[in-house]
């Protein structure tokens, strides 16, 4: 490290402000301790300094030359304000762990955060055998130990040495290089100390090293460690170097581009299915998927989100199992054996809530497969409490103090998404209302037509082509999800509520009717859907919404539900006589001008017969 120049004056530090778009700075540049505040506004601290020193000295400062807090420290001097981020991104608790468990023979590292910041991190303590220099790395998406350079702990343990190092693979010359001023290497810091010679990484460059012989500084080491973040971080942007994501140019989210890049992965599924399904997710961020096995339930789910996510971390599929009874299995459990360890669970939920937590801007999805082979009032109570309320998940008394990089309470992300698929079998668990009555529930049925059309042109799929090819549209979609404004007025409202007032007078015969929250819920996927699609009509966004949010609670015996259902009917047709007409015809059209809601007619109808047939109907079918 060497001086910050003296001669960097306050018109500099104004004019490096003044010409500096903060929409311009990269988003990973704001991984710091400290902000530089000016006019209200809030700056990397190294940054405008590096950029200050090219009108004071011709040149900016690399990043290297100087830390984070040698830069708080002149702006201080300066007179310029500088604000601490109330909640500062560490990796200490998590690093304190990594130390102690390098005096056991416990190899296993599932348990470590994978991600810190908008790095994946590696932990190593050796494989069949321990390592000599056990070792924390972090890496962007496209580098690994290997090939490319990256920030890294190592640990010599022998010696009670732990080094910050500038990462460099020791099988070779790495395919990118770091760019600092008068680096010393491992080996060659082990030679003027007299330590001999490293066993491991020896060719990587000191950072900064730490005697573990005594007990290490948080402040220290959460600001040592997001400098060498933020240096790394400058490189990615450079040419010679692959980013650690590709920054997307954003536009606005379309869901015909969506439904032309399913047509061209070969994937087959009807557009206004596709259509429910969107306006379902930015209308309320849990939609459950019900319907016939092998419909394309999870392909559809799987199918939205490689589309819209830039990184895999942006979504997680966890099948249930039958045996979950609690949280544990999405959320974990601190370890009553080890007052500083949290055991996550390895199918990656929370670690999902986590990053989603830290990347507010980029939606995540969390993908429930077979959701109801457990009860899911049991295992995802939490969830649906939190959902509504918008309050933080309590996972650990550990107050301030993280477990295993968990944090004792976790605010539910509102980027975050929940899809969850349904099969109906003897082994599986039907739906409470508290469950069905905040989410939409989605039906998927194959038509004759369907399964013509698909035999026909069934061909190998092509899923790879929609990786991250909607993530153009992420942000906006993101910000449809969170606009609640836009409901219809005059007539339309009108129309709108004297058609709801009717459902809910003939559901409340069977004790099915819905409350406020569906009816807030209804109106806002009357409005997603209109700005999805502007070509639907009102009595189709109104089939949509009935056949989502009304009809899924729907379930009794025939002598219970008859009446209850012809009256749905009545209400979804023009005619003088649903019974006769609609439900005893095997051959009805649902296209007619005489029905107003196909759709839920026809799912009336499907209810109807079961009732008769079986002397009893569900929503939910086979």
């Amino acid at each position: 490290m060497t001086p910050i120049p003296l001669n960097i004056t306050n018109a500099d530090i104004h004019k490096a402000v003044q010409e500096t778009e903060l929409s311009a700075i990269p988003p990973r540049r704001f991984y710091t301790k400290y902000y530089l505040v000016v006019d209200g506004k809030k700056y990397p601290p190294k940054y405008i300094l590096s950029r200050a020193n090219q009108y004071a000295n011709g040149q900016e400062l690399g990043l290297d030359a100087f830390t984070t807090q040698q830069a708080v420290a002149y702006f201080s001097k300066m007179g310029f304000q500088v604000e601490k981020r109330e909640e500062v991104p560490s990796y200490f608790d998590e690093l304190n762990r990594f130390l102690e468990q390098t005096k056991t023979d416990d190899l296993k590292y599932s348990s470590y955060q994978k991600s810190f910041i908008n790095l994946n991190v590696s932990v190593g303590f050796g494989r069949a055998n321990k390592a000599k220099v056990p070792r924390i790395a972090f890496l962007n998406e496209a580098n690994s130990v290997q090939e490319r350079i990256y920030p890294a702990y190592f640990f010599y343990k022998d010696l009670g040495l732990l080094i910050l190092a500038y990462g460099e693979p020791d099988t070779g010359k790495p395919q990118n290089n770091w760019k600092l001023r008068n680096p010393t290497t491992i080996t060659k810091y082990f030679a003027e100390h007299h330590l001999g010679k490293p066993t491991n990484y020896g060719s990587s460059y000191v950072y900064k090293v730490y005697n573990t012989n005594n007990p290490l500084n948080r402040d220290e080491i959460e600001e040592d460690l997001l400098d060498i973040i933020d240096l790394y971080n400058e490189m990615q942007e450079d040419t010679d170097m692959p980013p650690t994501h590709t920054t997307t140019e954003q536009q606005e989210f379309q869901l015909s581009a969506f439904l032309a890049a399913l047509n061209t992965t070969g994937l087959s599924f009807n557009p206004a299915l596709v259509t429910r399904f969107v306006g379902a997710l930015l209308a309320k961020p849990f939609v459950i998927l019900t319907g016939l096995s092998g419909s394309g339930k999870t392909r559809l789910a799987q199918a939205f989100v490689q589309w819209i996510c830039e990184r895999a971390q942006q979504y997680c599929i966890v099948p249930v199992g039958a045996d979950w009874t609690n949280r544990e299995p999405l959320l974990g459990y601190p370890n009553a054996l080890d007052q500083q360890e949290y055991i996550k669970p390895d199918n990656g939920a929370l670690e999902l809530l986590l990053y989603a937590n830290e990347h507010a801007n980029k939606p995540c999805f969390l993908i429930l497969d077979e959701m109801n082979l457990s009860h899911v009032e049991r295992y995802f109570a939490d969830f649906l409490s939190i959902m509504e309320s918008q309050e933080a998940i309590s996972l650990h008394a550990g107050g301030a103090q993280k477990k295993s990089g968990v944090p004792a309470a976790i605010k539910w992300p509102a980027n975050l998404f929940i899809i969850g698929t349904v099969n109906i079998d003897e082994t599986t668990n039907m739906f409470s209302p508290k469950v069905l009555d905040r989410a939409n529930t989605i039906e998927f049925r194959v038509t004759a037509p369907e399964m013509m059309a698909f035999l026909n042109t069934a061909h190998p799929l092509n899923k790879q082509a929609l990786n991250a090819a909607g993530a153009s549209g992420a942000e906006s979609f993101l910000a449809l999800a969170g606009a609640k404004e836009g409901q219809a007025q005059g007539a339309d409202r009108a129309y709108i509520n004297q058609t709801l007032i009717r459902f809910f007078k003939a559901l409340k015969k069977t004790g099915a009717e819905f409350g406020y929250r569906t009816a807030t819920e209804i109106l806002q996927l009357l409005h997603q859907l209109g700005v999805i699609d502007h070509n639907l009509s009102l009595n189709q966004k109104l089939d949509m919404a009935i056949m989502q949010k009304l009809l899924p609670k729907l379930h009794g015996s025939r002598r219970k539900l008859i009446p209850v259902l012809s009256t749905l009917g009545a209400l979804c047709f023009k005619g003088s006589n649903v019974e006769k007409e609609v439900f005893e015809t095997d051959d009805f059209d649902y296209e007619t001008d005489q029905v107003l809601f196909p759709l839920s007619l026809e799912k009336i109808t499907r209810m109807y017969k079961g009732a008769i047939d079986n002397g009893f109907a569900s929503f939910a079918e086979a």
